[in-house]
Order: C-alpha cells, then sequence, then structure tokens
C-alpha cells in the first residue's frame, strides 16, 4: 500500500526509530502516539493522507513538509484503511479524499467519527457536489477544500481544524449559503421533489427542537456559527472572551451531541434561523 514520509519522531511506545507496519500494509515512520491522542509535543501537528492517486499523496506531502508544525505519520490509498492507520498513526488531523476505489472518503468519515476520541478530518476534493458537502459536513468532517486550493490555505486549514476551528473553501461557502436560503435538498440530501418541502418542513421541526434546550446566550453563540463567525468575530460581537467563546462552543457541542462547530451551522440553517 502507501508509504509514509520518512521522518524521525519521539515514540511513546517501544520501538523507537524502528518503522512499524500497521494493518493494511501501510508503513509508520518512528513510533506512535495512542490513537485519538493529542498533537505531539512541541505543538507539531500530525497528519494522515487518504487518497488513492499516489501523486497527489506526494505532492501534499511536499506542501505539509515544508511547514515546521505539520508532519504527515502516514499515508493509505484507501478509507478502508483508515481505521487501522488512525490506530497506528494516531493523527490529529485526517486528510481525506472522496473519491476512492473500495470504500470512498464519505463513509469512510462518517466511519471514524463514530469512533471514541476520533481525529479531525478535513475533505480535500476535486467533488464539490451538493451532496458530497452536506454528507461530509453532516458526518463531522470540520473543513471541506477543493484540490485547486493554494498550497499556502491548505497549510493555514490544517492548522485551524487541527485548532477546533472549521475551515471551507470560498465555492463550498457559496453552495451552503444557496442551500441555507433555498428550498433546500430533502433529508436524505437528495434533490428537492415532490415531496421535498415536507422533508425540509421535517428536518426544520427537528433542528428547532434540538435547539430549543439551549439558554439564551448559547442560542445567541449558535446563531453566530450558524452566520460562519470566527471565534474573534463572536466574541466583539457578543462582548466575551475568546476563551469564553471557546467554552460556550465546547458546550453546545456537548448538549447538542455534535462533533463540531460545522454541524451547529447546519443545524441552525435547518431549523432555518439565519
Amino acid at each position: 500500500m502507501a508509504t509514509v514520509v520518512g521522518v524521525t519522531e519521539r515514540s511513546t511506545g517501544p520501538g523507537v526509530g524502528d518503522d512499524s507496519t500497521a494493518a493494511g500494509g501501510s508503513t509508520a515512520a518512528g513510533g506512535s502516539t495512542a490513537a485519538g491522542g493529542s498533537t505531539a509535543a512541541g505543538g507539531v501537528i500530525r497528519v494522515l493522507l487518504v487518497d488513492d492517486d499516489a501523486l497527489v499523496r506526494a505532492g501534499l506531502s511536499m506542501i505539509l513538509g515544508g511547514a515546521e508544525d505539520l508532519r504527515v505519520v502516514g499515508e493509505v490509498a484507501d478509507g478502508g484503511e483508515v481505521a487501522a492507520a488512525v490506530s497506528a498513526y494516531a493523527p490529529d488531523v485526517v486528510l481525506m479524499d472522496i473519491r476512492m476505489p473500495r470504500v470512498d472518503g464519505l463513509a469512510a468519515t462518517e466511519a471514524l467519527r463514530q469512533a471514541p476520541d476520533p481525529p479531525e478530518v478535513l475533505v480535500l476534493t476535486t467533488f464539490d457536489a451538493d451532496e458530497h458537502v452536506l454528507r461530509a459536513l453532516r458526518a463531522g468532517a470540520s473543513g471541506f477544500l477543493l484540490k485547486d486550493t493554494p498550497p499556502a490555505e491548505i497549510v493555514r486549514a490544517v492548522r485551524r481544524v487541527a485548532a477546533g476551528e472549521a475551515t471551507l473553501s470560498p465555492a463550498v461557502t457559496r453552495r451552503l449559503i444557496a442551500y441555507a436560503t433555498g428550498p433546500g435538498p430533502d433529508a436524505a440530501g437528495a434533490p428537492p421533489t415532490a415531496g421535498g418541502r415536507a422533508g425540509t418542513d421535517s428536518r426544520r421541526d427537528r433542528a428547532l427542537r434540538q435547539l430549543a434546550g439551549l439558554s439564551e446566550r448559547e442560542r445567541e453563540v449558535a446563531l453566530a456559527l450558524g452566520r460562519g463567525c470566527s471565534n474573534a468575530e463572536i466574541s466583539a460581537a457578543l462582548y466575551m472572551s475568546v476563551a469564553t467563546v471557546k467554552a460556550y462552543v465546547s458546550r453546545l457541542l456537548a448538549k447538542l451531541e455534535l462533533n463540531n462547530r460545522v454541524q451547529v451551522a447546519l443545524l441552525v440553517h435547518d431549523a432555518e434561523l439565519v
């Protein structure tokens, strides 16, 4: 399968300095922390690449390798290898393609985000169809970028996702705005049909019920997330510190049983509150 970029790093387990092989045939450099572990010592962000195109993986490795705070710890060529690779390499961020031969990136993201303490997922693909965007974000992906995104933006996106921030390419953001302001897909994410309005109403009702249990302040933060505001923008608008904003976002995720702020924003849009 795919081979990890050769890097040397401190290991928390046995086999320091030796290569170890994970299930699915991928190779790791050095040791790794426990699956789903925190960012490596020194603030290094550990990244796993998932793409069936070896040239794309090589290009991403070069792009990310130029940043001192990013380290590619593993590469796999199919979504079916993601679980074993995450267990072996403990990435902080998984950079995930959508179209792969056996298990696509959407299914892999859904499975990964259901696991305990999963890494963040940043989808990077050539496909920006509405159903792909919505399914990836609803599954728990923290970002969605197109492969024509400039290298510097990809590096920044990985950092943002690792820090718990959402990141979307401008094209994807425009699609979400159109989704939020238009008739919208039905509950399954398909284009509107004769019964599409009923599906949209059902989705709106479910979203409103979920949001009904929020306090007034939590609701204000949720609405700001729905408008796409950053923590700093929410801080300025609601007259609270950035640390307090982060605490509210964490509280929202726990109370709403969601994975990230993008899902909060989608829920607010489903409820037609912004």
